[in-house]
């Protein structure tokens, strides 16, 4: 049995802000949330509920496409440890049967193994639209087979996402994917108001990098992003780099539907110096924040979950713990595991980070474990 006992100037407990507060963790979980009047050591800023970054494509120099294995999980995770996040899916863009294979198997691996961080897969693709596949490879692109099926619907996943467009999956093959405990979130599509809608009847329950690769809000016809802002009952990853979405179409879907979930789309460069990286045949580079193909198309993102928080404070015109929601509670909320993750109270897992007054990120617990410390990295 390991027990743990932090006393921190503020806590921020998912719901309430709190002040001068003791949390004692045994074996990963919370067991207790009390004042720390008269405590010894109290440190200072800020504990919150860890991120979760529902969509990770890479990081640490490193594409899961293209070493989709256990020690490439490993890595990516690491990278992305230094900026709050403390669960996310590593995320396998359209890609063959086989790499969805070695995918599948990678996460099954990191589950057996216990790797901190790890809640299940992101499948990207392979059902999109072509004419909103973005830098996807198109001949990957495909109708949904029983190969496919079979691995969505494994059982030592975790939690597993699809995102697909719904004019190349039918309504009763979605509910097909819900009921054997897929969650369903649309993506790189051009379906119609209507399209869109029909999915969600049929168990969808998410969207993808909302405003991007998707039918655009129109007067007449108001599109894959207008059925996103207007469902109460689906979440909206949302990737706030200033690039990808302009901050003011940001705020007004905001205002709209406050069910939104801060993503990455991370490539590579995250936790790297890496400044440029093979994909599928071509090269992405980037420049700041901006990761480009040959042709110029935006090709994921050198965002982290951290400066994500931060830029919707900005973006949004909300307080941080309103922005710490986006990355915290909404995404576990989305993926079922609101009772475990998104708070820190009693009997949920001890998955948190400790804040600087200064907005600098000093310390990470996954589970209990601490997987980053700024003083020790710096020392």
């Amino acid at each position: 049995m390991t027990n743990t006992k932090l006393s921190v100037e503020k806590l921020f407990d998912g719901e309430s802000i709190r002040f001068e507060q003791s949390i004692t963790v045994t074996n990963g979980k919370i067991i207790d949330v009390s004042d720390s009047v008269g405590c010894d050591l109290v440190l200072p800023g800020i504990l919150v509920p860890g991120y979760i970054d529902i969509q990770v494509n890479g990081g640490g120099g490193l594409l899961f496409n293209q070493s989709p294995n256990f020690e490439t999980i490993k890595k990516i995770g690491e990278a992305h440890q230094q900026f709050g996040t403390t669960g996310w899916l590593p995320t396998l863009i359209t890609d063959s049967v086989e790499k969805m294979t070695m995918a599948a198997d990678a996460v099954a691996e990191a589950l057996r193994n216990n790797l901190p961080g790890i809640l299940g897969i992101h499948f990207e693709g392979p059902f999109l639209s072509k004419q909103k596949k973005g830098v996807h490879f198109e001949s990957f692109i495909r109708k949904i087979g029983c190969e496919e099926l079979a691995i969505l619907k494994r059982k030592d996943l975790g939690k597993v996402l699809i995102t697909l467009a719904p004019e190349s999956v039918s309504p009763y093959q979605i509910r097909e994917l819900v009921e054997s405990g897929v969650i369903v979130s649309l993506g790189h599509s051009n379906a119609t108001f209507e399209q869109t809608s029909q999915a969600i009847d049929a168990g969808a329950t998410g969207f993808t990098h909302l405003f991007n690769a998707m039918s655009p809000f129109t007067s007449r016809e108001p599109g894959m992003v207008g059925a996103a802002i207007s469902a109460k009952n689906c979440f909206s990853g949302i990737i706030l780099d200033g690039v990808h979405v302009h901050p003011d179409s940001a705020y007004l879907a905001y205002r709209a539907n406050k069910k939104l979930m801060l993503v990455t789309d991370a490539m590579p460069p995250v936790g790297s110096n890496k400044k440029s990286f093979e994909f599928f045949g071509g090269k992405i580079t980037s420049n700041g924040l901006i990761l480009t193909d040959s042709e110029g198309r935006l090709a994921g993102s050198a965002l982290d979950m951290h400066t994500a928080v931060i830029n919707a404070e900005r973006m949004l015109k909300i307080e941080q713990y309103e922005a710490i929601n986006l990355a915290s509670r909404n995404p576990a909320k989305f993926l079922g595991l609101e009772s475990q993750y998104g708070k820190l109270c009693q009997g949920f897992c001890a998955s948190m980070l400790l804040i600087s007054d200064n907005g600098n990120v000093i310390a990470n617990w996954i589970d209990g474990k601490n997987v980053f410390n700024s003083v020790n990295k710096n020392n």
